[in-house]
Order: structure tokens, then sequence, then C-alpha cells
């Protein structure tokens, strides 16, 4: 309705005379009854309904999760359709329900800018260092994630890591070769210390680096120092790190942990590429053709670790192979390495071994010691300590 007509009912109605609705209408081309609507209080449709939201229920969840130092509304969008299905809203819906709330975190990302690559050419890779994540229990997981992208495909392979050692370096990269069917002509790299060799302001590519390059047949290419923008396509990767940050208190065990960083891998290779405009899952279908094949197994074997890393738990424990097994309890909360020879699991902390095993079927295997070492912090009487640990370990046996 027009301001004219509203300002000259109001007139008519403090003059007191009767109106013609008739009239009117035809004056201002609006229905009678319209008219007459707005004569008898009719104020005309809010602006804003207040309409009830799917999310409501879920409000102080999203918040909490918006609140984790690193995420951002798709990392939490993505969690949430974990947790209750796609049906319960769409991401654009979502968005707008994040930003009437006013809970919209503030973005810190800048662009840079990107080239492209012909099929098989290239590949670059980076580290995600140090997340920290707490389980259900509040134990807190830190751990290094090695990120790999095919240039063409934007096709990534995560792989999960507890150290950024040279041997790390070549295990994520055999990984990634793996998992794509074949090595790129080139890799990108930063100047990360286990790729170069420093001297003084001079960066060198190690000589074990420079093996390893030749008998997979793929050239190393430097990204220049301060200039991370040239390799801005595994940089834009790292952006969805943050996916894993609403699984805060969601998982129990580190293989949990490992399984969401996997899942997040399939989720990125299906979702459409913001450069591309495709799931890098169908580009890669086409990639994976121009790919060099890779050497020979034992090429391969030979530059491959077969220890293990994890990281020991609050009771002491290390898991291999669906069964624990206990360390000093000196070590809980550190990242230790396991070594499996023929009958033996040996674990290390650097270079220090720290515990020995026999490889055993059991789900459950303290060291009598180190069992007694955990007590020892809630019993000081060291006979109780004796008694209380044979009777409970015999207990834990029959149990397990």
């Amino acid at each position: 309705m027009e301001q004219a007509v509203i300002t000259q009912l109001n007139i008519i109605r403090m003059s007191g005379t009767k109106p013609n609705f008739s009239e009117l209408a035809r004056m201002y081309g609006y229905d009678r009854k319209t008219i007459k609507k707005y004569y008898d209080g009719y104020e005309g449709k809010p602006k804003h309904r207040s309409k009830s939201s799917a999310l409501d229920e879920h409000y102080d969840l999203i918040k909490n999760k918006l609140a984790i130092k690193g995420t951002n509304i798709m990392a939490v969008y993505q969690f949430i359709v974990d947790k209750y299905g796609e049906d319960i809203c769409t991401y654009s819906n979502f968005r707008k329900y994040v930003k009437s709330k006013g809970l919209k975190p503030v973005k810190t990302e800048k662009g840079h800018p990107r080239f492209e690559t012909a099929p098989g050419i290239q590949a670059q890779v980076d580290w995600k260092e140090d997340i920290s994540i707490a389980n259900r229990y509040g134990e807190i997981f830190t751990f290094q994630v090695f990120d790999y992208k095919l240039g063409y495909s934007r096709y990534p392979i995560l792989t999960y890591k507890l150290y950024k050692t040279r041997q790390d370096v070549f295990d994520c990269l055999i990984n990634s070769f793996k998992a794509t069917g074949g090595v790129p002509r080139e890799i990108l790299f930063d100047n990360m210390s286990s790729v170069v060799d420093r001297d003084g302001n001079r960066a060198n590519i190690s000589n074990r680096m420079r093996a390893f390059a030749k008998d997979f047949n793929f050239k190393i290419r430097l990204c220049k120092p301060r200039h991370a923008f040239t390799k801005g396509k595994v940089e834009a990767l790292n952006k969805f790190m943050a996916w894993i940050l609403p699984y805060e208190g969601e998982f129990e065990t580190e293989e949990e942990l490992i399984q969401i960083l996997n899942n997040l891998n399939q989720k990125i290779c299906r979702r459409a590429c913001d450069e591309t405009g495709v799931p890098p899952l169908l580009l890669f279908q086409k990639e994976k053709e121009y790919l060099q094949p890779l050497p020979s197994d034992e090429v391969i074997e030979s530059y491959l670790s077969h220890d293990r890393q994890t990281t020991v738990r609050k009771d002491s424990l290390v898991t291999y192979n669906k069964s624990k097994y206990s360390v000093p309890a000196e070590y809980i909360g550190k990242p230790v390495r396991l070594q499996i020879t023929k009958d033996k699991l040996l674990i290390y902390y650097s270079t220090e071994l720290i515990a020995t095993h026999m490889l055993s079927d059991k789900r459950l295997n303290y060291n009598e010691a180190h069992y007694k070492q955990l007590m020892s912090g809630y019993i000081k009487d060291s006979a109780t300590i004796d008694e209380l640990a044979s009777e409970n370990l015999r207990l834990l046996d029959e149990l397990l």
C-alpha cells in the first residue's frame, strides 16, 4: 500500500468524516476492500517473520563447534551432516542460519594466484603441522598431516604422521604414489628440513632425497623462500584441516582419529573443487593415465620403514594389530615408534629402546613392572601394590 493512501486514510479518520472507499479505490488503483481493510487498522504483512528452524535444537552444539579455534562454517556443516544426515539442511541454509544467529567466524584466509599444469606433470606437497585435538576422555592427540596433491586434478592424499623426518617423507610419498597408481614427473616442495640440507643461507637437496627422486623418476622442485603461493594448490588443501576440529571429543582411539582423516580425504575427493568446478575424483580418472609407473618392489622396499608410529595413552599402553602393549609410565603422552621383528615388538622413544614384548593374540599385554609403576601413583605401600597388581593382572587375563 502506498504511503500516500495511508496518509489520506489517517486524515479522514482524524477528521471524523465517513470515507468513500469506492472513490478512493478508483483514485489510487486499489480494490475497495483493500482500502477499507487499511482504514480499519491493518498495517500490512510484517517485514520479517519469526520462523523456527530444524537447526534450533542443535544451536548449542553448532555454537560450541564454531568456537573451536581454527574451524570454519563449512567444517562445522560437514560435522553436522555426518552426525545428523544430509537431510537436515543445505549448506546455503546452514550458512544463513549461522549468520542470523551472529555465530559467523571471522575469515582470516587470503587468496593466492594459481597456475595450471598438464595431467601427470606435477604434484605439490606440504605438512600441516602440530594439529591438536582431544578425544572424549580429554586425552590430547598431536599429529602431523602430509598433504600430497596432484596439480591437474587436485586429487589429494592425506597421510597421518607423528613426526616429519626424512623417513616420514619417504613413507608418505610412497603411500601417495601407491594410492594414485603412479608417479608425476615433478614434485614441488617447500624448503623443509627433511628434503634440503642447509649450508648457511644456502639450501641444497640432500643426497638421500636426490637418490629417492632418481629411483622413482621424478624431478625435485623447491619453492622460493617466503613464496608459499607458488604451491597454492596444496596450500588450499590445508584449509580442509579445519574440518577435523569439530570432532573434538567425538572419538576415542588413534585408529578412530586416522579414520576421521581418511573420511575427510574421501570427502575432498568427491567435493567440487573451487578452481575447476568439478570433483578431483572426476579429473583424476584422466590424470592417472598420465602418471609414470612405480619402480620395482625391491626399490620401493629399500626406502620403506616398517616401523609404526603411535602415542602412549593414559593407561601406559600402545596398540599394535588390535592388541595393547605396555611401556613405562613416564612415556605417557609421548610419541613412540613400534618396530616388529619375527616374534617381538620393540618400542622406541626416539632412538631409545623402552620396552620389548613377545607378539601376542591377547588383547592386553601389561609388563608387571609397568603396571606396578602405574599403581604407585595412587598407592604408596609397595606390599599392597604387589598384591593388587598380581591379582588385577590375573583378572584382566581371565576377562580378556
